[in-house]
C-alpha cells in the first residue's frame, strides 16, 4: 500500500502510479502565479513562526471562544445503542467552524501587508466568518455569493453587511458556490498585489488545501485532548459532512494515521439526478477546475454539472484534493444523505439532545443514524460543524407547511424589499 499524504508534496496529494492519481496542483492563469508564490512563501515562513502562532492562538481563545465543547449525547446514545459524542463547532463565534480558517487567513493577509480581502461563500458561513475576521483585524472585505444562495441564506447576508462587508451577488451559471468561486478568482486576477483571497474550503490551487487544513486542524487537536475526559484511546468511528472538505479535513487531520474509521457524508439531494455526490457517483470524474485536480461532477467533456442540495454549503461540484487522495487510498469512506434524511436527523437530535444543527451538519448526523443501525457499542464522534439558525427559513418551509411558514416568507420578502 502506498503512503498516505498528510501534507501535499510540491502541491500534490498522491502519485501517478498504479491505481492512484496526483490530486491538487496549481491550474490557474499565469497572472496568478506570482500571488500564489507569495502566498506559498507566507505559508512556509510567516504561518509557522512563533509570533504568528501566538497571536493566532490568542484570537482562537479570546475571539472565537475555543475550545468548542465535546458533548456526550446521552439520550441519543441510549436510543442508538452506541456512544455518541458531538464536537459542537456551532458554539464558535459566527456559529460554525469556518471562523477557524477565516481568522487565520485574514491574520496572514495582514502580516503580508494586504489592504483588502475577498472571499467566496455558499451557505454564507465562510462569508460571515471572513467578514467578522476583517472587522476584528481592520481590513476591507468583499464577499462573492451566488444570487440563489443569497435568497436562501439571507440571515447570513444581512449579518455580513452588518459587519461592514460588501456582498456581491453573482448572477452567472447556477448562481451557487461554484459561480462565486469563479467570480472571486476573476477579481483576484484583476488585483492580486493589494488583495488577499481568503478561500473557505480545503481545495483550490496549492497552497490553499494545506493552509485551510492547517487552520481547521485545531478541531482534531482539541478533540485529542477532550476524548481523554470521556474515555481512553481514540473513537471507533468519526463522521463529518463533506462539501469542499474544510470541516472534514480539520476533524480528521490528527486521526489520519490512526485506525479510527473515518466517514464523510455528502449531499444526496432529492434523487439520483438532483444531488451533490462527487464520490461513488456515475457522474463523478477526475478533472481539473477552479485551480486544482480532483473529483468533480462533470459531463464527458469535463464541464461541471449543476448540483443540488437543501444545504447551500454542500451544494458544490468538486471535492478537496486531499479527500480525493484519502478516498483512493481507502482511508476515508463516503456515504450520502438525502434532504429528507438530513431533516430527519436534524429533528432527532433537536428533540433528544437540545442541539439544532445546520443543514450541512445534519447530513453528518444522518450518517450517524445510518451507521448506528449496523454497529453496536461503538464510540462515534460527529463534527457538528455549524448551528441551524441560518437555515430557519429553509427548515421552516420544509417542516412546517402552515401559516407559520407563510409568515416567515412574508417577513423575509419585506426584509429584502427594504
Amino acid at each position: 500500500m502506498q503512503k498516505i499524504f498528510l501534507k501535499s508534496k510540491k502541491g500534490f496529494f498522491g502519485v501517478n502510479k498504479g491505481r492512484t492519481h496526483a490530486f491538487g496542483g496549481q491550474y490557474v492563469p499565469e497572472i496568478l502565479y506570482p500571488a500564489l508564490k507569495e502566498l506559498e512563501s507566507a505559508y512556509k515562513h510567516i504561518l509557522p513562526s512563533k509570533a504568528f502562532q501566538k497571536e493566532l492562538l490568542h484570537l482562537y481563545h479570546t475571539f472565537i471562544g475555543r475550545p468548542t465543547p465535546l458533548i456526550y449525547a446521552k439520550n441519543a446514545s441510549a436510543l442508538l445503542n452506541n456512544e455518541i459524542y458531538l464536537k459542537f463547532e456551532g458554539l464558535a463565534n459566527t456559529g460554525a467552524h469556518k471562523i477557524n480558517n477565516a481568522i487565520g487567513q485574514v491574520l496572514l493577509a495582514k502580516k503580508m501587508g494586504k489592504k483588502r480581502v475577498i472571499a467566496e461563500t455558499g451557505a454564507g458561513q465562510h462569508g460571515l466568518a471572513t467578514s467578522a475576521a476583517c472587522a476584528k483585524l481592520g481590513i476591507e472585505c468583499v464577499v462573492f455569493m451566488g444570487a440563489r444562495d443569497i435568497k436562501r441564506q439571507f440571515p447570513n447576508v444581512f449579518n455580513m453587511r452588518l459587519l461592514g462587508a460588501q456582498v456581491v451577488s453573482v448572477e452567472s451559471g447556477s448562481q451557487t458556490l461554484k459561480d462565486a468561486v469563479n467570480e472571486a478568482l476573476r477579481e483576484w486576477s484583476r488585483d492580486c498585489k493589494d488583495t488577499f483571497y481568503v478561500l473557505g474550503s480545503a481545495l483550490g490551487p496549492y497552497p490553499y488545501p494545506d493552509i485551510v487544513r492547517e487552520f481547521q486542524s485545531i478541531i482534531s487537536f482539541e478533540l485529542k485532548k477532550q476524548t481523554r475526559t470521556f474515555f481512553k484511546g481514540n473513537p471507533d468511528i468519526m463522521v463529518a459532512c463533506v462539501g469542499g472538505g474544510s470541516n472534514a479535513m480539520g476533524f480528521f487531520s490528527h486521526y489520519i494515521q490512526s485506525k479510527v474509521r473515518l466517514v464523510g457524508i455528502e449531499a444526496g439531494g432529492l434523487d439520483s439526478k438532483h444531488n451533490a455526490v462527487r464520490i461513488n457517483s456515475k457522474n463523478a470524474n477526475i478533472g481539473i477546475a477552479q485551480g486544482y485536480k480532483s473529483y468533480f461532477l462533470s459531463d464527458e467533456y469535463g464541464n461541471l454539472l449543476e448540483t443540488y442540495s437543501i444545504s447551500a454549503g454542500l451544494d458544490y461540484a468538486g471535492i478537496g484534493p486531499q479527500l480525493s487522495h484519502l478516498k483512493e487510498m481507502g482511508r476515508v469512506e463516503f456515504m450520502s444523505a438525502t434532504d429528507a434524511e438530513a431533516l430527519e436527523a436534524l429533528q432527532f437530535f433537536a428533540k433528544h439532545e437540545g442541539i439544532i444543527a445546520a443543514l450541512e451538519s445534519s447530513h453528518a448526523l444522518s450518517g450517524v443514524l445510518k451507521i448506528a443501525k449496523t454497529t453496536r457499542d461503538k464510540r462515534i464522534v460527529v463534527n457538528v460543524s455549524g448551528r441551524g439558525d441560518k437555515d430557519i427559513f429553509i427548515t421552516a418551509k420544509a417542516l412546517q407547511k402552515d401559516a407559520w411558514c407563510a409568515f416567515l416568507e412574508n417577513e423575509i420578502a419585506e426584509m429584502k424589499g427594504k
